[in-house]
């Protein structure tokens, strides 16, 4: 496998551990002191954009069906399937148990000292006010959502990054 697909790879996984141990933290008590801005958001959305765009192309560009991307990820070395399997159910886990944390209330915000936020009932649709405590646990559902669901995408371009490289090896293994 070529060094591109590995930097690519490792990047991806890389970010993508870090941005599930920051969902992950959201579990401890209190809120997360720098989801408070918006950089993370944004810096976020610039590094997944290309990295996760690249991956596609990449596995466009192999003209693979599944069960030859499925047959090249299994040629992965053993540690690598493991950690890239590890982090992709936790990285399902901690979407799905943000996803019920705080039920169907959303983009919490406070106003004058007073808590809000967007109830997403059907029948009740609108921004409602909330306790402290109501406030607080949607904003960590907000942050673990925010910090998981790219966590995710983050992990799976890594894998298709590292299956891509392993259909190319097998590609120019091929051909010679």
């Amino acid at each position: 496998m070529g060094w591109s697909f590995k930097l690519h790879g490792g990047l991806a996984a890389g970010l993508g551990a870090a941005l599930l141990v920051l969902a992950g933290l959201t579990w401890l008590p209190g809120t997360l002191p720098l989801a408070d801005s918006g950089w993370p958001v944004a810096a976020i959305a610039v590094s997944l954009f290309p990295i996760f765009i690249a991956t596609v192309a990449r596995l466009m560009l192999a003209r693979a069906d599944r069960r030859s991307m499925w047959l090249a990820f299994r040629c992965l070395p053993g540690k690598v399937q493991v950690a890239l399997g590890a982090l992709s159910l936790a990285g399902a886990a901690l979407a799905a148990l943000g996803a019920t944390g705080a039920g169907s209330l959303q983009a919490a915000e406070m106003k004058d000292g007073r808590y809000f936020a967007f109830d997403t009932t059907p029948r009740e649709r609108g921004t409602t006010e909330v306790s402290r405590s109501q406030y607080i646990a949607v904003l960590e559902s907000d942050q673990r959502s925010m910090f998981a669901i790219p966590g995710v995408l983050f992990v799976g371009a890594a894998c298709g990054a590292l299956t891509a490289g392993e259909l190319r090896r097998a590609e120019l293994g091929a051909s010679t």
